[in-house]
């Protein structure tokens, strides 16, 4: 019997698990690490574990219904994350409101990413997270996916099943919002926006 084929793009990858489910690892050993720090940046990393299980979990189950006509499954795995983040929505706005009043929560360590200045670091969360949560939760669906997974509009629109003229009007609304609320800069590049603050 032969290895995972890890030479196979990811959709070769999932119909090999449907003859072999334990073949099926190997989307989680390519996926996993880049899930896990997109769910511990929207909930915190003890939260990201059992979402990115859950995702894979779920992927597993669905396998038979993928797509195979899309070689990367990177935008539906973020889906089902998105998902099961969804799902968990009061915890993360909760979460992002005790951020934006405090400056400190457990969730802006994986937002600061071990920043030198912790303090100049944290007065830059407030504003961004009460703009987070201001947000529906759509609206911060699609600017996260852009700003943290580095999907682009197309990836997205798979990722949530939506048109890509809806991210595009949701990304536009989230950025009106959150540029605002960070005095003009980018909300898409909110974690570069977090690195400066934490260096500036």
């Amino acid at each position: 019997m032969t290895g995972p084929p890890g030479g196979e793009d990811d959709a070769g990858v999932i119909a090999a698990s449907l003859d072999r489910p334990e073949l099926f690892a190997e989307l989680y050993r390519r996926h996993a690490a880049d899930i896990h720090r997109y769910a511990g940046r929207r909930l915190g990393d003890a939260a990201a574990d059992d979402i990115t299980a859950d995702t894979f979990l779920a992927a597993f189950r669905a396998r038979s219904r993928y797509d195979l006509g899309r070689a990367n499954a990177r935008p539906w795995l973020y889906g089902i994350a998105a998902n099961l983040i969804g799902k968990q929505r009061r915890t993360e706005v909760r979460a992002l409101h005790a951020l934006a009043r405090t400056g400190h929560d457990p969730v802006a360590e994986s937002w600061v990413d071990h920043a030198d200045d912790r303090i100049t670091a944290q007065a830059a969360h407030g504003p961004l997270a009460g703009a987070l949560a201001s947000l529906s939760g759509g609206d911060r669906h699609v600017l996260l996916l852009v700003a943290w997974a580095d999907l682009t509009y197309q990836e997205v629109a798979e990722a949530l099943s939506i048109p890509v003229g809806t991210v595009r009007s949701r990304l536009n609304r989230a950025r009106r919002k959150v540029r605002a609320a960070l005095g003009g800069a980018d909300p898409t590049l909110v974690h570069d926006f977090v690195q400066e603050a934490s260096h500036g």
